[in-house]
């Protein structure tokens, strides 16, 4: 399957998130950070939060989630998500097939639509993993970068 160019590579990819400093600012003013759903108190400003699991946070509540949208869809697929099982030595493996996963017609387009999304108010990125770092969330996140790095208004 060819991949398109904006879903790139993880190599030298280091130590892309820190705790303290999981958002980056972009020089048309919009952001997107990435957080643990559980860390995610509150909203600041007119913030677009969106949950990326394919399952539900345990310990909370739909009807109590300060979110947007729940995003399943372009999460990591259940086949991937229980091979990888989190374990850091699969993790360069997992995120190139979790960006061929992202490269079909429906992640593509739901990509686009957050990178939109992004265009106009901050996106943050939920996710319940204990491990950023090494998560399908933070896969994502360099995805979403990637794309708005690129992106240019028609």
């Amino acid at each position: 399957m060819m991949r398109p160019d904006f879903l790139g590579s993880d190599k030298g990819r280091g130590d892309i998130l820190a705790s303290s400093n999981s958002s980056r600012q972009h020089s048309k003013g919009y952001r997107i950070e990435l957080l643990r759903v559980y860390d995610a108190t509150g909203r600041t400003g007119d913030e677009y939060r969106v949950l990326v699991d394919r399952l539900w946070p345990r310990g909370i509540s739909k009807a109590d989630a300060d979110i947007d949208e729940w995003a399943k869809e372009i999460a990591p697929s259940t086949e991937l998500r229980k091979w990888y099982g989190h374990d850091p030595a699969r993790f360069e493996e997992f995120s190139r097939r979790y960006r061929d996963e992202l490269s079909t017609d429906i992640a593509t387009g739901e990509l686009s639509r957050l990178v939109e999304i992004s265009r106009r108010r901050s996106l943050v990125i939920l996710t319940a993993t204990r491990e950023l770092d090494i998560s399908g969330a933070a896969v994502l996140y360099e995805v979403l970068r990637s794309l708005n790095a690129g992106y240019r208004r028609l």
